[in-house]
């Protein structure tokens, strides 16, 4: 705990010096922000950041403040993009190899650390020459509201676990839709806004400011990694032996020694915890798709707010400075992992933790016990600040393949699939349009089994755990169709949303529920003379009839089960009920697209 402390105190002192040094850089009171004004205490509104931000970009040639899009509270999304070259094209910047390292801020705004400490860098790189080596060969790219629905609704109540601002903005935007739940199904027009922004600069490294509430420690800052057994090798790899021991090594020096993310809820991390997994709906999982690590820093609740915004501020320099020597070598582990998965035969869809691995991290915590409520009947947890340890604690942090699936050549979208179609376009997917209808055979899937949440998450009752059924089948396929084939660069994001059984497929998140609804079925008086007929005139229908009731003895005792079984099995029953509407082509076919 002294160790700590002495060096959070002079973390602090070096940083606020730094702050001192930016009100002379200016030569003005009035370039202070609302966090320096307010000792600390308080956060900019998002009217006041954006005009605090555009009054930089004026002031400045090296930042300029551009839009994307449209948000749900009719607002365009901001950029701050900063280039010390005064180049401010994304095709330019990157034709001269500069690394892209995008941040995002207020994805809920009531952990507006990323906003405060983004404005304090941001003024520091306009008026101070400090950062100009280290942003030599990067170009450093800021949403500071991502949320701003959410920043919008400002109170000083609904974080009750965390130590100021005084006022804040709310996780919900302005559709009560939490926003880093978002990045695949794409409710928002603050999501088409973002993956604009990431299709269009292509970042090399991702960053994501929040504030975490799961257990009480010492550490101010933790930080949850995109998990590198899912990002792939060698990417992975790199990220786990090079490029996260290198930013740990260097948030000790910077006097803020950062955990991985404490993944854990009502209960201390002493015995160990797992690494969170970021499926593609977290932004940091939607970056993995298109082999973008990134980190979702997560400073904790209950250290003061000055604390946190600092700590943000390390961290986001400490990565600048990382960039610096490693940005090079990060770039060419992202070419060889996108090349690496392209060349792959099969594709990771589903991972499991895998329970048997894991690595010793050094953690300072407090000693945990079990008291008696003051308020209820039971017990509770009661962290003992009097009583601060540190020790190594387990940390599993790998995961196995769960499900996979053999690449076809192309996927066929049907063009009233609208939904689907648009989303895929927007992530860049280069789709080509059949011009004329054309016959062959693809691979048809049927929903075999799936779960369905019993209670809505984000406007879906998310489906989980499907499994499929595939056939080939002869078909026609109507002109107007869209194809994408797989060989090409968003081919990880085209694998993921159309296979039905990937963690976060367009199927799990409800765009297709029509075809588990039945639209014809049957009068069990009438069907039942149908079905006589059937069995009789069917051997091969009659022996798996009696087969089934011989090996199933509710089945047996089940009139409207057996009439079902027929049924399903009869020319009568439909052949959209449960089956996918994407085709998969499994080998190169010539057909006829638009010029």
């Amino acid at each position: 705990m002294m160790i700590l402390d002495s060096l959070l105190k002079q973390a602090l002192a070096l940083v606020f010096a730094g702050l001192c040094v930016g009100q002379l850089w200016a030569q003005a009171d009035d370039w202070r922000t609302r966090f320096e004004l307010s000792d600390s205490t308080e956060t900019v509104t998002y009217h006041e950041g954006i005009a605090y931000l555009e009054r930089l970009a004026a002031a400045s040639e090296r930042i300029q403040l551009q839009t994307y899009g449209n948000t749900d509270a009719g607002f365009p999304l901001h950029l701050a993009v900063v280039s010390t070259s005064g180049v401010f094209d994304s095709q330019a910047l990157r034709a001269q190899g500069k690394a892209v390292f995008l941040v995002n801020n207020a994805i809920h705004p009531g952990e507006p650390d990323g906003v405060d400490a983004s404005l304090l860098l941001l003024r520091e790189i306009a008026f101070s020459d400090r950062l100009d080596k280290v942003l030599h060969n990067t170009v450093l790219i800021i949403i500071p509201f991502y949320n701003i629905g959410g920043a919008l609704n400002r109170n000083s109540t609904t974080r009750v676990n965390q130590d100021g601002p005084l006022a804040y903005g709310f996780r919900g935007n302005a559709n009560n839709l939490d926003l880093n739940r978002d990045f695949i199904k794409m409710d928002s027009e603050n999501a088409f806004a973002f993956v604009k922004i990431f299709q269009t600069w292509q970042p090399d490294l991702y960053l994501e400011n929040h504030v975490t509430n799961g257990a009480d420690y010492q550490h101010i800052m933790t930080l949850l990694a995109t998990q590198e057994d899912k990002l792939g090798a060698p990417l992975g790899a790199y990220m786990r032996q090079k490029f996260s021991p290198t930013l740990d090594d260097a948030m000790r020096q910077a006097g803020f020694p950062a955990v991985p993310y404490v993944n854990v809820y009502n209960r201390p991390p002493d015995d160990g915890y797992n690494q969170f997994f970021d499926s593609p709906r977290y932004s940091s999982g939607y970056a993995a798709l298109f082999h973008t690590p990134g980190y979702v820093a997560e400073t904790h609740m209950l250290k003061p707010y000055r604390q946190r915004v600092i700590a943000t501020l390390a961290l986001m320099k400490t990565l600048l400075q990382i960039l610096q020597t490693e940005g090079a070598a990060l770039q060419q582990q992202r070419k060889a992992q996108a090349i690496a998965y392209r060349q792959a035969s099969q594709a990771a869809l589903r991972w499991q933790h895998d329970p048997n691995q894991y690595r010793l991290i050094p953690f300072d915590g407090y000693e945990a016990t079990r008291i008696p409520s003051k308020v209820t009947t039971g017990d509770r947890l009661f962290y003992d600040r009097s009583k601060p340890y540190s020790r190594e604690v387990k940390f599993f942090d790998h995961y196995q393949t769960a499900v996979q699936t053999d690449k076809p050549w192309a996927y066929v979208i049907p063009a009233s699939r609208r939904k689907v179609w648009k989303r895929l376009q927007a992530n860049g997917v280069q789709l080509q349009q059949l011009t004329e209808a054309v016959m062959l055979e693809a691979e048809v899937s049927y929903i075999e089994s799936f779960e369905t949440l019993k209670s809505p998450f984000e406007g879906h009752y998310l489906h989980y755990n499907t499994s499929i059924r595939r056939q080939t089948e002869s078909l026609t396929i109507p002109a107007g169709d869209y194809v994408a084939l797989v060989d090409q660069a968003s081919q990880r994001f085209l694998l993921e949303v159309l296979e039905p059984e990937a963690h976060d497929s367009y199927f799990n998140w409800n765009f297709f529920d029509e075809i588990l609804q039945q639209k014809e079925g049957y009068s069990a008086y009438v069907f039942e003379d149908i079905a006589a007929n059937l069995l009789a005139e069917d051997q091969a229908l009659k022996q798996a009839f009696e087969a089934q009731k011989a090996q199933d003895a509710d089945f047996a005792q089940n009139p409207a089960a057996q009439l079902d079984f027929i049924y399903k099995r009869s020319p009568y029953y439909e052949k959209a009920h449960l089956r996918y509407p994407v085709l998969r082509l499994p080998k190169q076919v010539l057909l006829p697209f638009q010029p």
